[in-house]
């Protein structure tokens, strides 16, 4: 065998030991069988009264000392942390609920009123209670991030560190501010003026397809959705009337993208619209307002993408004054849209690492942050 033969071969076997160590490594979310939890809540409307929600999560090695809680936002469900899962269950517990109204998660039923930030901190608490954890760090994606912050600020007893990818730290210290005085300035928030203002008329849009709806949202920076999309307070998906097929989602497989698409077959996007409405962020506000302690001093890492069609968050973050209330921040940016964790995952998992990697250390420095059954 010539020397040229041989190199050829050399690389052909590495080509084939990289596609398979790829299709050993793709993510299958029935792998990961879902625990249930009852929990409490408040269905505010027609009437105000408490009711039993059933609540699913997965949880991946309970024996590890530190737990990591991911919270997803909208409209990712558990399974869109699939990179993290891979990169940490190694090394963390791993706890991976789909909140309220999500995939086979119930919801009170209310959903103007019934899921606020705080009554979302409430659902992570009574899963981590549930899971025999008295302190997490709380790892949250786009609205995600926005609970996680949510439950540093108001629960700092169980969550002892943030990490927030894609929306900063929005602080209640200042009045009310609803989403239609933003819009002039972030045009690319008007959708949120449709889910709130049209939910049912939205929920209907959004599950004539849900297929559809989920290649037309998950995209990424090389594969951006019309500059019109997210524009328009009278619909979600017209911006892609003009395109018959949607690719696949980029950074799913095709059992991951069935796997979400079946999955929202269950609920719908009725209850997941909760984000947007006026009563609950209002709520929201209020509640953090109304308690004064807006500063958050726990350790926070915060990963903002690049090339987001909806914001420039690193320029949101400076017009909020978010560092301005997180004295023990670290501030990352990266390539990527608006799902970079999944995008490029190799990116974000190593600003993880390493901050949890420096974490620990100041924790051993100082006094150790309990985990777990250490309390």
């Amino acid at each position: 065998m010539t020397s040229l033969t041989a190199g050829l071969v050399k690389r052909l076997l590495l080509s084939t030991a990289l596609v398979v160590s790829v299709v050993m490594a793709s993510f299958k979310p029935s792998d990961y069988p879902k625990s249930s939890v009852t929990c409490k809540a408040t269905r505010r409307a027609p009437v105000k009264q408490e009711v039993d929600i059933t609540l699913k999560y997965v949880e991946v090695n309970p024996s590890a000392p530190t737990t990591i809680i991911m919270v997803h936002g909208w409209p990712s469900l558990w399974s869109t942390w699939s990179k993290q899962i891979q990169e940490f269950q190694g090394d963390y517990h791993l706890v991976v609920p789909d909140l309220r109204g999500f995939g086979e998660s119930t919801h009170p039923g209310d959903t103007k009123s019934s899921g606020t930030l705080g009554d979302m901190v409430g659902d992570l608490v009574c899963i981590l209670e549930q899971a025999n954890v008295h302190s997490a760090i709380c790892m949250g994606h786009d609205w995600g991030s926005a609970v996680c912050y949510e439950a540093a600020r108001s629960r700092p007893d169980i969550f002892a560190a943030v990490i927030a990818a894609v929306v900063p730290y929005i602080p209640s210290a200042g009045p009310f501010v609803p989403v239609k005085h933003l819009t002039n300035v972030l045009p690319k928030l008007t959708y949120q003026l449709y889910f709130d203002a049209q939910t049912e008329s939205a929920v209907a849009e959004l599950d004539a397809n849900i297929r559809r709806a989920t290649r037309a949202t998950l995209r990424t920076a090389a594969i951006p959705p019309p500059d019109a999309f997210l524009q328009s307070s009278e619909s979600f998906l017209a911006a892609w009337d003009d395109h018959e097929e949607l690719s696949p989602v980029a950074f799913f497989s095709q059992e991951e993208e069935d796997y979400f698409v079946e999955q929202y077959g269950h609920q719908g996007f009725k209850y997941t619209l909760q984000f947007y409405t006026q009563e609950n962020r209002f709520q929201s506000w209020e509640f953090a307002h109304s308690q004064g302690n807006h500063t958050i001093p726990q350790p926070v890492l915060a990963i903002y993408p690049k090339q987001d069609p909806v914001a420039d968050w690193m320029v949101v973050a400076e017009l909020l004054k978010s560092t301005h209330f997180l004295p023990n921040l670290t501030t990352e940016l990266m390539d990527g849209a608006h799902w970079p964790h999944l995008e490029n995952p190799r990116e974000f998992n190593a600003f993880v690492r390493r901050w949890l990697a420096n974490l620990a250390v100041a924790s051993n420095d100082k006094t150790e942050i309990p985990h777990g059954d250490e309390l």
